[in-house]
Parts: C-alpha cells; sequence; structure tokens
C-alpha cells in the first residue's frame, strides 16, 4: 500500500524526531525541507543563502522555493511507495498546491498526524537545543544531551545555540505557525485525514507508542 503521510505540529513538537522513527519503523523515506535547507546552506548554494535570510528571522521560506524543493524530491525512485513529510507544508497554499499536485498524479495524502505541544513546552525545549557547526549534528539538553558537555559526539567541536533557537526567534516562529500554518489543520481534518497526539510532557517515546497506534488502527502502512 503506498503511504503518503504529512507530519503536522509547532515547531520543536517532536514531528521531526517522530518521522525518522518512522521511516525506520517502516521504511518510507523521511522528507525533511529543513535538512534540505540546512544542507543548501553548509553548501553554500544559492538556494541556502536564499533560506537563511528567512530561517534566521523565524519566518517560513518563500512558497515557490520549498514547493519547488518537495515537487523535486517526492518523484525520485525511494518514494514509490509513499514518504513521510516533515515541515512541508507550512501554509495552507502549499497544502493546497501539494494537492493539486499529487491529484495530477492520482495520488493523494494518507494521512496527516498533529504532534499537539503548548507554547510555553516549545520555547522550553528549543532554547535546550545545540548543534555542531561543523557536522551538523543536533542535540537536545533536556532529551538527547552529548555525551560530554558542550561538545560534539562526532567530531568533538564545541556546540552552538542557533539563532533560530533562541527565545526571542523561538516566539517569533510560534507567531508564525499559529498565523500560517496551523489553518492546515483544519485543511486535514475536514478531509477525514487528520490524526492528534499528545506531546506534551510526554517523552519521544510515549508519542511514538501513540503515533504506532494510529498507524495500526488506520491500517496505512504495511
Amino acid at each position: 500500500m503506498r503511504s503518503r503521510i504529512v507530519m503536522l505540529g509547532g515547531p520543536g513538537a517532536g514531528k521531526g524526531t517522530q518521522a525518522k522513527r518512522m521511516s525506520e519503523a517502516y521504511g518510507l523515506p523521511h522528507i525533511s525541507t529543513g535538512d534540505i535547507f540546512r544542507a543548501n546552506l553548509r553548501q553554500g548554494t544559492p538556494l541556502g543563502l536564499e533560506a537563511k535570510k528567512y530561517m534566521d528571522a523565524g519566518g517560513l521560506v518563500p512558497d515557490e522555493v520549498t514547493c519547488q524543493i518537495v515537487a523535486d524530491r517526492v518523484v525520485q525512485s525511494d518514494c514509490a511507495n509513499g514518504y513521510i513529510l516533515d515541515g512541508f507544508p507550512r501554509s495552507l497554499p502549499q497544502a493546497q498546491v501539494f494537492q493539486q499536485l499529487l491529484v495530477s498524479r492520482g495520488e493523494k495524502v494518507d494521512l496527516a498526524i498533529n504532534v499537539d505541544v503548548t507554547d510555553a513546552e516549545i520555547v522550553t525545549r528549543l532554547s535546550a537545543r545545540r548543534s555542531c557547526p561543523k557536522c551538523g549534528a543536533i542535540y537536545n539538553l533536556q532529551f538527547s544531551p552529548p555525551t560530554k558537555e558542550g561538545v560534539c559526539n562526532v567530531d568533538a567541536e564545541a556546540l552552538i545555540q542557533r539563532q533560530d533557537d533562541q527565545e526571542e526567534t523561538i516566539r517569533e516562529r510560534l507567531r508564525v505557525y499559529h498565523e500560517t500554518t496551523e489553518p492546515i489543520i483544519a485543511y486535514y481534518e475536514k478531509q477525514g485525514i487528520l490524526k492528534t497526539v499528545g506531546g506534551t510532557n510526554s517523552t519521544p517515546d510515549a508519542v511514538f507508542v501513540k503515533i504506532e497506534a494510529i498507524l495500526s488502527a488506520a491500517e496505512t502502512v504495511r
């Protein structure tokens, strides 16, 4: 069965973590626009530099840039049996354009999973994130700290706090999320494919158990 899954939730809600676990458990490619943007940024591509302007300010990368990335990605051979989208769509227009793209191919989104976490917890979580400027590895001082404090496990580089993980930027990201991205939840709910899992005060393991139950009940992934 082809399974196209969209992960929803505020910044730092844990949808990326859950998407990776789902990818490993069910053999579907995990497609993260954030990872793609950061890879392009590290490589100094024009796309990376364009995306950086918006990411650093806590805003959204323009639809035309994002949709082009995703459109190119989901036609690759490893997506033939489905995929898990993480960080896309981020606006109602993106969701509508993506649906039109799928319909034109005789396809559809099978399931949208919303990881629901309060704003207060999101601020706490993201403020605890640290990253390696050399290899790009990401840690969380709450859930997945480095083995040695302040140092990357991979290359012993000193960890940094990215600008988009600082509190002022996080609050701006949340404002943008509620205004621009949150309407997608209602969009998929009207289609009858939305499932919500509570993520506040929950460990990643506990959230994944809830997601596994949803997938089992929906019989979406085989």
